[in-house]
């Protein structure tokens, strides 16, 4: 086992301190705007950009990389709120099925370009583009390496994807 480097441990809680910034940042937005934590939002998002607006709860836990009960949690508050619904499949009562609701729409719809215009701002208007691709190189990297999949260039650089809702 190597010993960890001033540089990584430095690195490392830059990284923590940037996420933690940004992710509250982001929290107090959502809250002002939508009336909802920055969770809740990326829950919406993740649904919103969806074809047709609906995911089983599973599917959706592993997109946003939560667990079921956290989940579970989330959908049940925001169903309260009238943003989601919850139904069962027809094939298989144990499926679950999440879907965006008309006020869940504009809700997203209300929150994005703010919530865009905050990211730019508070992170993407501090770096050079260059700067930008090594970000998005990095955090390729370590999700990658998170989630198993070999640690590539081509992991590390992914193809280009849809632009987020929320930028």
């Amino acid at each position: 086992m190597t010993e960890s480097t001033d540089a990584q441990r430095r690195a490392w809680r830059s990284l923590m301190t940037a996420v933690v910034v940004l992710e509250g940042a982001l929290d107090r937005q959502s809250q002002r705007d939508g009336g909802m934590p920055h969770a809740y939002y990326q829950v919406l998002v993740v649904l919103y950009e969806t074809p047709g607006r609906r995911l089983t709860m599973s599917e959706l836990a592993a997109r946003l990389r939560y667990s079921l009960s956290r989940l579970a949690h989330a959908v049940t508050s925001m169903e309260r709120s009238g943003w989601v619904r919850r139904s069962r499949s027809t094939e298989d009562r144990r499926v679950q099925f999440v879907e965006l609701t008309d006020a869940g729409i504009r809700s997203v719809r209300t929150v994005s370009p703010v919530q865009a215009s905050e990211v730019r701002a508070k992170a993407f208007s501090l770096l050079s583009g260059e700067q930008v691709l090594q970000l998005e190189a990095i955090a390729a990297a370590i999700v990658a390496g998170l989630d198993g999949g070999p640690v590539t260039r081509a992991a590390a650089r992914p193809a280009a994807a849809p632009e987020p809702t929320s930028l």
